[in-house]
């Protein structure tokens, strides 16, 4: 079976590699703070023939002697995703080669690719890093009431996955995970809602995890969010300071739904901002 090429970075001793699980629907409809029929003519302007589709990626850290999974995807549980698994493999790599998976949340589109489908770890050697606030949020029983039938689904399967990997599960804090890789908190999309940035040889890159869904509507119109942020209002303001602070660094990012592109740069524009992909730059 041919497979797409993989966009790959080398940030110092890094090599980091941008692997599809594919799309999932969501409708323009989930946005706020923008109207429907706008939000449609910028994606539309922006070249996205199926403006309601939502692209996944995960990202895949090598170097130092360590191989590192940034998020799992969906696992399958949408027909057009769960890629990640077989895209691994065209790179060379097994779920026994992984020796840790970053998550950067717990929505099932980030950790439906972590059980199998009898509900066994399919990360077996790895060690699983979250932040502590994500951890509470999906074991607190007055917010999985509160939840509607499909957040419930969703409640149910990070608490299977956490328990599955209870004794190689590890809460993040300030440190460093290893040599110029570390944790960045993003709150808002989810209490615990975290960014992986990796400084090594002089350059960086920050994996933002979802701090925009549909990039060129959240970089133009940065308030806007979507139904899935638990926090809209602390959403919309960690987007905006991420987004100031990449413009400021020209820092190279890479995140979840910013298309198969896999990287991209933060422009400014106007009262808001730009993504391009890096070689645009």
């Amino acid at each position: 079976m041919s497979h797409p090429p993989f966009v790959c970075r080398q940030i110092g001793d890094y090599q980091v590699t941008a692997l599809s699980d594919g799309n999932m629907s969501a409708s323009l409809d989930l946005l706020s703070g923008i109207d429907t029929s706008e939000a449609g003519i910028i994606q539309r302007d922006a070249g996205i023939t199926e403006p309601g589709n939502i692209h996944i990626n995960c990202y895949l850290i090598r170097g130092q002697g360590r191989t590192i999974l940034v998020d799992t995807g969906t696992g399958g549980q949408t027909s057009a995703s769960g890629l990640l698994r077989e895209h691994l493999h065209a790179v060379g790599v097994t779920p026994e080669d992984i020796d840790t998976v970053l998550l950067t949340h717990a929505h099932p589109d980030h950790i439906g690719g972590l059980l199998d489908a009898d509900g066994l770890p399919v990360y077996q050697h790895a060690q699983l890093y979250l932040h502590s606030l994500e951890g509470q949020y999906w074991q607190d029983d007055a917010m999985l009431k509160q939840a509607s039938e499909r957040g419930q689904r969703s409640f149910a399967l990070a608490r299977r996955t956490l328990e599955a990997y209870a004794a190689n599960l590890q809460w993040l804090d300030d440190s460093e995970i290893c040599a110029g890789v570390r944790p960045v908190w993003l709150p808002g999309h989810t209490p615990g809602h975290t960014g992986y940035r990796i400084d090594s040889g002089g350059k960086s890159l920050l994996i933002w995890g979802d701090i925009v869904h549909f990039p060129h509507i959240q970089s133009a119109q940065p308030g806007v969010s979507i139904a899935f942020d638990c926090d809209p209002v602390q959403a919309e303001k960690t987007r905006k300071q991420v987004m100031a602070q990449a413009v400021q660094e020209k820092l190279l990012i890479a995140g979840m739904h910013l298309g198969s592109q896999g990287f991209a740069y933060v422009l400014s524009a106007g009262a808001g901002f730009r993504i391009v992909c890096d070689t645009e730059h």
